[in-house]
């Protein structure tokens, strides 16, 4: 590897495992999408809408987390990776933007958009591979993006379709997505890529999918925010504000206080940094993220329809939300640390027996048991820790 080509890989150092500033305004993008697709789905709660908001937290997370994963093996302080973050920024806006009529007259749109991000990132990683010499992880790129450009063809002929088939062919697109890393990106005649190509930093993806779920905590408080001030004249409002805030204080602490830490000593220890940090990272956010989205739009459906009752549509926000949640930061502790925290096995059952409730109680009161369920959850888990540190010590 020459000197020169060494500069387009992202220094062994403490500086360079930390999220850089272009990362950071790169994200600044995703703070848009999430609000277009909090708000898109409020609008419109159905199961219907649910299903194809479901198909856009996939989307939108998928191309982050690539993103995420080029940026980690890339030194973002070279002149071209910024540049690349910054193209990456503008069709990110465009994907935004045309987000809330993907599935009208936006969805070719959308599809290039996307399918821009994809292939585009993935060709300027080959280049720069390729710049620096490094043929393993050169090949191991070469086989993501090909699978990329297959699924790009069935994002492509989705958005030039009638919805009901451009439903079909965007999730076909997204299975082919998301099953490459679990085949290792298996192509004819040159097989699956090798496990452990990609000289990658857990501690980075760590900090990197951490800021992530920070700017997902951050577009449920602006969302709440912006609808609490439009129906203040409702009496129940400052109850649900109250509750909403607290309920993002609490994912806040249950994904901070004690699991984020131990997920970033297992991705920066193990000796399989890249299959754990496709355990953790990749896959294992997922849930996480689309619990606090989730958790917004309950948040909205209770600060707009307090006194509605029997709605399992808004319950399906409002107690789905924290259920994906407590189960997405779960499964990261318990893979992290061996340890099942059964502080969210049991806020899990409770937050699905309150469907037994939907029937009788108003939204607010939905909105009351949630966070009061995610309060015990936290109080609970930060007491077994306590105990177990005073008796280890």
């Amino acid at each position: 590897m020459t000197e020169s080509g060494q500069q387009w890989l992202r220094q062994d150092d403490q500086e360079a495992t930390r999220a850089s500033f272009p990362e950071l305004f790169f994200d600044l993008v995703f703070v848009f999408a999430l609000i277009q697709l909090s708000e898109t789905l409020a609008a419109d709660f159905t199961f219907g809408i649910a299903a194809e908001t479901l198909l856009f937290i996939f989307a939108l997370w998928w191309v982050w987390i690539h993103t995420t994963w080029i940026t980690n093996l890339l030194n973002t302080e070279i002149t071209p990776v910024r540049l690349l973050l910054f193209a990456m920024m503008f069709l990110g806006i465009v994907l935004a933007i045309t987000l809330p009529r993907a599935f009208t007259d936006m969805g070719l749109a959308f599809a290039l958009a996307y399918s821009a991000m994809q292939l585009g990132r993935s060709l300027f990683a080959l280049y720069a591979f390729r710049q620096a010499g490094d043929a393993g992880s050169f090949m191991s790129l070469l086989r993501i993006t090909v699978w990329l450009f297959l699924s790009s063809v069935l994002w492509i002929a989705g958005g030039v379709s009638e919805p009901r088939l451009r439903v079909i062919l965007w999730i076909a697109a997204l299975a082919i997505e998301y099953i490459g890393p679990v085949l290792r990106y298996w192509l004819p005649r040159l097989g699956p890529s090798p496990q452990e190509t990609l000289d990658i930093s857990g501690e980075h993806l760590a900090e990197r999918c951490a800021l992530f779920v920070i700017i997902a905590l951050g577009e449920t408080i602006i969302t709440t925010g912006k609808n609490a001030s439009g129906h203040l004249e409702i009496e129940a409002t400052s109850l649900v504000l109250l509750c909403a805030f607290l309920s993002t204080v609490l994912m806040w602490w249950i994904y901070f206080h004690d699991g984020q830490e131990r997920a970033a000593d297992k991705a920066e220890e193990t000796a399989e940094p890249q299959i754990i940090a496709q355990q953790l990272f990749t896959y294992g956010h997922l849930p996480i993220v689309a619990g606090i989205i989730l958790t917004a739009v309950g948040e909205d459906f209770s600060l707009s329809h307090p006194e509605e009752t029997g709605s399992y549509s808004h319950a399906l926000a409002l107690l789905g939300g924290p259920i994906l949640f407590l189960g997405g930061t779960a499964l990261m502790k318990t893979m992290a640390s061996r340890y099942v925290p059964y502080s969210h096995v049991t806020g899990i059952i409770l937050l699905v027996a309150c469907f037994l409730l939907v029937p009788f109680i108003a939204n607010f009161l939905t909105q009351v048991l949630a966070s009061t369920i995610l309060l015990v959850v936290a109080l609970w888990e930060y007491v077994a820790l306590k105990r177990f540190r005073r008796a280890a010590a």
